[in-house]
């Protein structure tokens, strides 16, 4: 059943048999009768492969699903095309759940334990395939245990594009589309199980853009002005820069134009940016830091700069009272179970990775709960977090031992293991949202260590200041 409409039409019709069942053990039920249809959905998504703000395909397949289950759409939300929201029910506590969908550049890959090209400009390397749908499959399965018990309350799902690097969730967050949430829910694909207090780093990222004067390299080069050496003397001293940063900040570039021809002086050249902390403020004076240098470089080669804001993301801010409840309902629907086929894909998969085999009870096993955690990588859910209080987790949708961004990564999302953890975290979600619904002293208690955590005078100030969403930033 390749066709989204009629896959999702097939879809609200199976899904809703169960809406007279009323108990969430049925609920889960119906998760797992509807499985092969989400594989579908997740499968579909893994093979456009459509990077940020470009997800129009895989945007509009998730909103027909929920359209068909009895969601309301809202379409181009943020002014961001492949953006929208979808929702059912009324009155409090409104509980929202993210899903993402956009892939990277430059990682296309089959599902096979081998690196090989698939002939695409992007793959599924963070698993936002997985991600979206299993968070469409929560919010479906949370509408029909609403509607079975006749709750009050608004389930509604966030579709939030460009992740990786666009900053979506950063625009809506600004433009006031979580200000009524109760609780917001997500998740990420991952090479384990765990449910603990997640990290992320705050992020600024920039596109520094030098212009020179072009001429003959060997015949007239007293008469160039190299973009590209000004891209150079910045990098350079960025990179004398980084013994007097922070031990835990992390600055990454790459260079996305420097010219078209070695005898040809560039007249325009371009370095991509980014920024790390795990405290907003460091970063915003680093990133400033960055500046300066670019400046100096543009007056020290001759050339002109200007830069352009990409994105800009909060740390993540835990909420010890939601992570525990989630982590608990993790434990109850527990890890997967390899079949002897995927045993063997898994165990190339991690000889690929300098691993004898693959750990199969990483993926069995539910990692022990944690109320700290390091960061490593950023989110736009950063933003999210200092808005409303919001608890999320990751599920063994990767062969153990599998980084994310990586051809192994796209390989395991593109099979059944992927699938069967994108259904655990389906579950894991479904159940912690119906708990919020149940149980509005939860609600109250999140609510209170977030105003707690966040501080009676915070105010939140966006780090991509107020430019339009970068809708070309993958162009």
């Amino acid at each position: 059943m390749k066709n989204p409409i009629l896959l999702s039409i097939f879809l609200f019709v199976f899904t809703g048999q169960s809406i007279a069942q009323k108990k969430v053990d049925d609920v889960i039920k119906a998760l797992d009768a509807n499985s092969e249809v989400y594989h579908t959905i997740a499968q579909s998504i893994w093979d456009l492969a459509e990077m940020g703000y470009q997800e129009e395909k895989s945007s509009k397949l998730l909103q027909n699903t929920l359209e068909a289950a009895g969601f309301t759409i809202k379409t181009g939300v943020a002014d961001i095309p492949t953006a929208f929201i979808a929702e059912y029910g009324s009155g409090s506590p409104i509980i929202a759940i993210m899903g993402e969908y956009d892939a990277l550049p430059g990682l296309s890959q089959q599902a096979v334990p081998e690196k090989k090209s698939a002939g695409k400009a992007a793959g599924h390397a963070c698993g936002h395939h997985l991600f979206g749908t299993a968070s469409t499959a929560a919010a479906i399965a949370t509408k029909n245990w609403l509607t079975a018990n006749k709750k009050n309350g608004t389930i509604r799902f966030y579709g939030t594009p460009a992740e990786e690097g666009g900053s979506g969730k950063v625009y809506m967050v600004r433009a006031g589309l979580f200000d009524d949430v109760d609780v917001a829910l997500h998740w990420h694909p991952s090479a384990q199980n765990a449910a603990s207090a997640g990290a992320a780093l705050a992020n600024k990222s920039a596109k520094f853009r030098f212009n020179g004067i072009s001429a003959h390299a060997a015949g007239s080069p007293e008469k160039g002005r190299s973009a590209l050496d000004g891209v150079e003397a910045m990098n350079m001293m960025v990179n004398m820069m980084r013994e007097h940063i922070p031990q835990e900040a992390r600055i990454h570039y790459v260079i996305t134009d420097g010219g078209k021809a070695p005898n040809v002086v560039p007249d325009f050249a371009e370095v991509y940016y980014y920024a790390r902390h795990n405290k907003r403020d460091v970063v915003i004076d680093i990133f400033d830091r960055i500046v300066k240098a670019a400046e100096g470089a543009a007056l020290g080669t001759g050339t002109s700069m200007t830069y352009e804001m990409i994105g800009g993301t909060h740390e993540l801010l835990p909420n010890l009272t939601l992570q525990e409840l989630m982590h608990n309902n993790l434990s109850k629907i527990g890890g997967i179970e390899y079949t002897a086929e995927e045993k063997e894909f898994a165990d190339k998969i991690a000889m690929s990775l300098g691993y004898e085999k693959a750990d199969l009870a990483t993926a069995k096993n539910i990692q022990p709960y944690k109320t700290e955690a390091r960061a490593y990588g950023s989110t736009d859910v950063g933003d999210v977090s200092f808005k409303v209080p919001t608890v999320g987790m990751g599920t063994a949708t990767w062969v153990p031992g599998t980084p994310a961004h990586s051809w192994q990564a796209v390989a395991a999302g593109g099979t059944s293991i992927g699938k069967k953890g994108m259904m655990v975290a389906a579950k894991t979600l479904t159940l912690t949202a119906i708990d919020l619904f149940k149980d509005q002293k939860l609600v109250m208690a999140a609510q209170k260590e977030f105003q707690e955590k966040r501080g009676a005078d915070f105010k939140y100030i966006p780090l991509l200041g107020d430019r339009a969403p970068a809708l070309d930033y993958r162009n």
